[in-house]
Formats: C-alpha cells, structure tokens, sequence
C-alpha cells in the first residue's frame, strides 16, 4: 500500500474535512445510514471543533468535473491522559466508491494518528457488515465485545472491536505469520 494521502484510486485523494464539508458528510450519512439516526451537518460540525477528534475526507475529481466532491470521511478521538486509547468514531464510503481501497486510505490514517497518540484502538461495528469487519481484522482488530441492539432505531447489533497498544504495521506483519 502506498502512504495513506497517495493516489491509487483514480482521482481519489485524502486529507483533513473540513467546515464546508459537513452538509456534504450528512447528505452521505442519510444515504449509507438511513436507518441508524445518520448524523446531521451540526454533529460533524461539532466532532471538527473538538480539540480530541481528528476527521479526514476521500474526495474525488475528474476532467469532467474538476472540483473535488466528497466521497468519504472518517474520525477518530484520542482519549485518555495516562492511559491513552482511541475510538473510532465513523467510516464512511460511497456505495460507488466502494471496493477501491478508499476506507482502507481512511482508516490508515486514523491509525497513524492512534499510534502517534499511543495506547488501544476501539470501534463498534455492525456485526452484519461482513466487508468492515474483514478490513479491521486485516488491521489487526479483535472482536473483544458485543453490544445488543446497539443501533438504533433498527436494533442491530454490534460488536466492539479493539487492535493493541503497538499494533502497527510492524506487529500486524509478524502475527500474519
């Protein structure tokens, strides 16, 4: 995989969300999570004001439309003084995007940023979304938890997941073996 901002998707590119992409994120939250409370443009609004959330966007262009339109985000929190961990807080692609390794870009770069920050990783994940969940065991999550009936109003479940202190690309690469 190439760094985490490089472009091997064709035309997609990754880096911070910013203000004006909250109503873009929430039109794409109604749409991938209709039916689990999507979050409107103020929840995003408010995550990018706090001082613990890191937020990135995937945006797409192309010669028929030069102006890069939003096409996936991702936020993470970095919690905890002492004893650091972090939560992932959303992952979401466009249906029409997906498969291309945009939610894998996303997520590399939650994780630099949990590294840097130190400490567990959690995230909550439905536990019928077989493609998230194959990617964060790729990314060396466990399934450490199970919360029932978690989203709502659908009453889906969830599993926790969590990836170790140190679990980087160097550890991942030794526990494959």
């Amino acid at each position: 995989m190439s760094a985490p901002g490089g472009d091997e998707t064709g035309g997609i590119t990754v880096g911070p969300l910013e203000f004006a992409d909250a109503h873009a994120c929430a039109a794409l939250e109604r749409l991938l999570f209709a039916g689990e409370s999507p979050w409107p443009a103020a929840a995003f609004a408010e995550e990018l004001r706090a001082p613990h959330t890191r937020f990135f966007a995937a945006r797409r262009s192309s010669p028929q439309h030069p102006r890069p339109w939003l096409v996936g985000y991702a936020g993470i929190a970095l919690l905890g003084g002492a004893e650091p961990e972090s939560e992932v807080h959303t992952i979401a692609v466009d249906p029409k995007v997906q498969g291309r390794g945009v939610g894998r870009r996303l997520l590399a770069l939650l994780l630099a940023e949990a590294d840097a920050h130190g400490g567990p990783v959690f995230l909550d994940v439905r536990t019928d979304n077989a493609p998230a969940i194959a990617l964060y065991r790729s990314e060396g999550f466990e399934n450490v938890g199970l919360r029932p009936r978690y989203y709502q109003p659908s009453g889906a479940d969830a599993y926790v997941m969590c990836r170790a202190a140190g679990a980087g690309a160097g550890e991942k690469k030794e526990n494959a073996r």
